[in-house]
């Protein structure tokens, strides 16, 4: 049962996020909420690990998550579920290009898919920003007000903000440098 369930809420996430690997993100905090396949805490780590290695977020989480839930078939069907819509839209489109490659219904279309994009995006984005910079959980355990806030993430966030808005240096600079940061001071 639990490849169907696979199939079907990775099928979902791939049908459903236009956008890309970020677009997914919130696909994939309602199935780390309903399924023990993704554990929520470990969603930020696995973001800043897909980021920082060659593949789409989605993929690699959707690996994770299958291979979590089912061992190496899992993996393998989370992953070919996440990716199955698009092969099929792609399919589809391409059958009647022709058709649709001067209509304006499917230009108002793609136009009107900008602001959900954009909406998916965001949510994804503020998602990472709170659980990387503050400890709500932390916070509301013991009340203190200074718990609330992840002070070493907040350096680290405030000097890389500083250190990409000062120089012109490749992202791999940036990523590489948190990277070594993360691992000495136990992030």
């Amino acid at each position: 049962m639990v490849y169907l369930y696979l199939f079907l809420e990775f099928f979902k996430t791939g049908l459903f996020s236009v956008g890309g690997g970020l677009a997914t993100l919130p696909f994939l905090y309602q199935i780390a909420e309903r399924y023990d396949w993704l554990p929520i805490e470990l969603i930020p780590d696995m973001i800043a690990v897909a980021e920082s290695t060659p593949g789409p977020i989605g993929i690699n989480m959707a690996t994770y998550a299958g291979f979590n839930a089912a061992g190496v078939l899992g993996g393998v069907l989370a992953t070919l579920s996440l990716v199955l819509p698009s092969y099929i839209i792609i399919i589809l489109i391409s059958r009647f290009l022709e058709k649709f490659r001067d209509s304006k219904l499917v230009d108002a279309a793609f136009y009107g898919l900008r602001p959900a994009v954009a909406g998916l995006i965001t949510v994804a984005g503020w998602e990472i920003f709170r659980i990387a910079l503050f400890n709500a959980d932390l916070f509301g355990a013991g009340g203190n007000i200074l718990d609330l806030f992840n002070f070493k993430a907040i350096i680290l966030f405030a000097l890389l903000f500083y250190l990409v808005k000062k120089f012109n240096k490749h992202p791999i600079f940036y990523i590489a440098g948190a990277a070594v940061v993360g691992i000495v001071f136990r992030f």
